[in-house]
């Protein structure tokens, strides 16, 4: 597929070109990305799905510079990204929050790890603390947090460092139902403030449809650029409008192009099958 358009009121700031990511399992190579291409705007929303194993956790550990490319490179702003930096910021499904640092420290701590005095980084974690709604919680520990709160820390933990870019790799996914949904609205009443340059990656159809500008399909193993959506909803955006015609319309399109993949043969397994037989990331 050609890569993902731009529009022209958005500078480019990531670039994957032509990248190819295999890794080992059991002795045998696996492609989990294959000649994937796509572009992202300037403080632009983009979400990526498609079926389990079919590798859209691995593209974003490749963003970040966590997974090395066989060929094909990532670029942010034109430079070459070969290891993680402070340039970008993942936050992951689990909160991986330190049990025994309270709310407060544990937004301070990639402060401390690049040498930012201990007012400023008090400062600047106390001013996430607020924007995240938890102002009453900063010297409560993680145990005493429900997920959703949890959550929120990890997500000023990782805005806390003023990335260019914010990865998010299914952050709601252990959450229940309603707290997901709640997450959903509190993560793009945050983004609206800065509008950083995000890319998320979900299982959820309805979640990227509401969070996003852009939705890219990928394909099953390995992960190709299937297709992309452009979301056409106006901003700032309300859970009611996943009740409209319009937003049922994305999702059944969506969900009809990720259903299209049946019949590739083994890369089409069902993701639990897939990763059994070791066919998946």
């Amino acid at each position: 597929m050609a890569l993902t358009a731009v529009s022209a009121d958005r500078p480019q700031k990531v670039a994957v070109r032509d990248l190819v990511i295999q890794y080992s399992r059991n002795d045998l190579k696996v492609t989990a990305i294959e000649n994937l291409s796509l572009d992202v705007g300037d403080g632009e929303f983009v979400a990526i799905v498609g079926q389990s194993g079919c590798g859209k956790s691995t593209l974003l550990k490749a963003i970040d510079g966590l997974i090395p490319a066989v060929t094909g490179y990532v670029e942010i702003d034109s430079i070459r990204v070969t290891k993680p930096s402070t340039r970008k910021a993942m936050v992951f499904q689990d909160g991986r929050l330190l049990p025994w640092r309270t709310v407060l420290a544990n937004i301070t701590l990639p402060l401390e790890g690049r040498g930012v005095p201990k007012a400023e980084a008090r400062d600047r974690a106390m001013a996430l603390v607020e924007r995240v709604g938890l102002t009453r919680f900063a010297k409560a520990f993680p145990n005493q947090l429900s997920g959703g709160m949890q959550q929120r820390v990890n997500l000023a933990r990782a805005l806390v460092v003023n990335p260019q870019v914010l990865l998010l790799d299914e952050p709601f996914a252990a959450l229940d139902a309603q707290t997901r949904e709640y997450m959903q609205q509190e993560l793009l009443n945050i983004w609206e403030r800065d509008r950083v340059t995000a890319i998320f990656v979900t299982h959820q159809i309805d979640e990227a449809i509401f969070l996003a500008d852009r939705v890219l399909v990928l394909s099953s193993s390995p992960g190709r650029l299937k297709r992309e959506f452009v979301i056409d909803i106006p901003r700032p955006r309300q859970l009611a409008v996943k009740r409209s015609a319009q937003f049922h319309d994305y999702e059944d399109a969506i969900w009809m192009e990720i259903g299209a993949f049946a019949g590739d043969g083994a890369a089409a397994l069902p993701g639990e099958l897939a990763l059994a037989a070791g066919l998946a990331p």
